[in-house]
């Protein structure tokens, strides 16, 4: 088994080139996603942002939503950030028409809760297993968690607002840590794909 450690970042819309290029720094092989194929390949995949809407029904079209519901099902890490978070959330409480999710982690999501796009903003943000001091986020319409079930744990709040989540192998964040240059929060995913692959490997 190759050492590299191979992840995907779901390329049908949204910020993919920035995460390609936070996940390399963060000593990861990071590959597009867009067909099944493609999925079968890599050990984690990242849900950017964008548009939660466009992404689900490109999922659909693409015939990638039903092979990475089951994959995140059978363990697979998963990261999504912004749009991706609304992708990983079991709920979304203001869903548009045929809206689907991946589904992954028990929160229910608000979509652009913080305001539109004239309303974002960057915000220091203390996540819970990221060292370091705080990560700077940036919030570009972005959403918020209304709630957390029983097996998903609160890793940060911004001004009492849920804004990163981690259940499992899944992990979640209301802000785009692509955009800032810092890859701590990259680092921690690769991290989680890396004990999976290792737990796994260890079977």
């Amino acid at each position: 088994m190759s050492d590299a450690l191979v992840i995907g970042v779901l390329a049908l819309q949204g910020d993919v080139r920035e995460h390609l290029i936070a996940l390399a720094a963060a000593d990861a092989v990071a590959r597009p996603v867009r067909r099944p194929e493609e999925l079968a390949e890599v050990d984690g995949l990242i849900v950017p942002g964008g548009e939660s809407t466009t992404i689900s029904k490109l999922a659909v079209l693409f015939g990638v939503m039903e092979p990475l519901r089951a994959r995140v099902q059978a363990g697979m890490p998963v990261y999504g950030t912004c749009a991706g978070m609304i992708m990983l959330a079991d709920k979304i409480l203001d869903p548009r028409s045929g809206q689907e999710t991946i589904g992954g982690i028990d929160m229910i999501v608000r979509r652009n809760a913080f305001g539109r796009q004239n309303e974002s903003f960057e915000a220091a943000v203390d996540i819970a297993g990221v060292e370091g001091g705080p990560v700077e986020g940036v919030f570009i319409r972005a959403p918020w968690v209304e709630s957390v079930g029983a097996r998903a744990e609160v890793l940060a709040e911004h001004e009492g607002h849920i804004v990163a989540v981690r259940q499992g192998n899944a992990l979640a964040t209301s802000f785009h840590p692509e955009l800032t240059g810092d890859h701590r929060v990259h680092a921690l995913f690769v991290d989680m794909v890396r004990e999976n692959r290792d737990a796994a490997g260890a079977l």
